[in-house]
């Protein structure tokens, strides 16, 4: 069996050049990434280093300009229903109900619908949101909307989930409150999670792997194992340990280090 069959995503050689009115722009230079399946790993980096933008090519929602993304060692060119997507505003429709927009993927994806809105009640007790099923968008705080948008992300269930900055809108409490809400469904859904975020605490706190990027092209600079015990919370972040993990990933992000093959795990 090869590596890519073995991971649940692999990045392989991915660049991504975008034409400008000045140029051609290089966005991400050969970045190469393995993640296992049910993993959990953020991406942090300096703005415009390709974040967003890797997370688009995983998708498939753009194409690189070289590389291939493989999920389950298959080969992606276009949109998996096996991927949901969250991202930084939740986008959701106005003029839907809370429910009506947790089910639109199924209906896009024509799925059971009785089905459906079975998951649909049940993703939204999950995160806490029974009693709001009839209520419209503009009722709903910023943190109810980005729940309904991870519902939504998840009402086909999908094994990878992808997250770009989805709670960088929000205050620090609800950011917080919401970080921990994701643990919690992570733990009972069990996705591959990559999440994209400009917050290093955040990511360290959250994840299993920090992916630290390059400024602009973006790579990989390093790789760093989180090694604290889950349940996570709050009180991890004020340990040596955990300020060991801080001041590395945040050393490799402000010195913009030239790319290096490099997994440190920090006792």
């Amino acid at each position: 069996m090869t590596d890519i069959a073995r991971e649940k995503i692999t990045l392989q050689g991915l660049h991504k050049a975008f034409l400008t009115p000045t140029g051609r722009t290089v966005a991400l230079q050969n970045v190469e990434l393995k993640i296992a399946k049910d993993e959990f790993v953020a991406l942090v980096g300096p703005s415009g280093c390709g974040k967003s933008t890797l997370l688009r090519i995983v998708s498939a929602l753009i194409r690189p300009s070289k590389g291939k993304v493989f999920i389950d060692g298959a080969a992606i060119s276009s949109p998996s229903r096996d991927v949901g997507i969250v991202f930084q505003q939740a986008v959701l429709l106005p003029w839907r109900s809370v429910l009506d927009n947790v089910l639109l993927p199924a209906e896009i994806l024509g799925l059971d619908m009785k089905q459906a809105r079975a998951r649909a009640y049940q993703l939204l007790e999950m995160v806490h949101l029974t009693g709001f099923e009839a209520r419209r968008p503009n009722e709903l705080s910023g943190g109810m909307q980005q729940r309904v948008a991870i519902c939504r992300a998840l009402i086909h269930a999908p094994s990878v989930l992808l997250m770009d900055e989805p709670f960088a809108a929000l205050d620090a409490m609800t950011r917080e409150e919401l970080g921990f809400e994701l643990l919690r469904i992570w733990a009972i859904e069990k996705k591959t999670i990559i999440f994209v975020t400009h917050n290093i605490p955040e990511a360290i706190l959250l994840a299993d792997r920090v992916v630290a990027m390059s400024p602009r092209p973006g790579r990989i600079s390093e790789i760093v194992d989180v090694d604290l015990p889950r349940p996570r919370t709050l009180d991890m972040e004020f340990t040596e340990k955990f300020k060991g993990y801080s001041d590395r990933v945040r050393a490799v992000i402000d010195q913009g280090k030239e790319p290096r093959e490099l997994t440190r795990e920090i006792k």
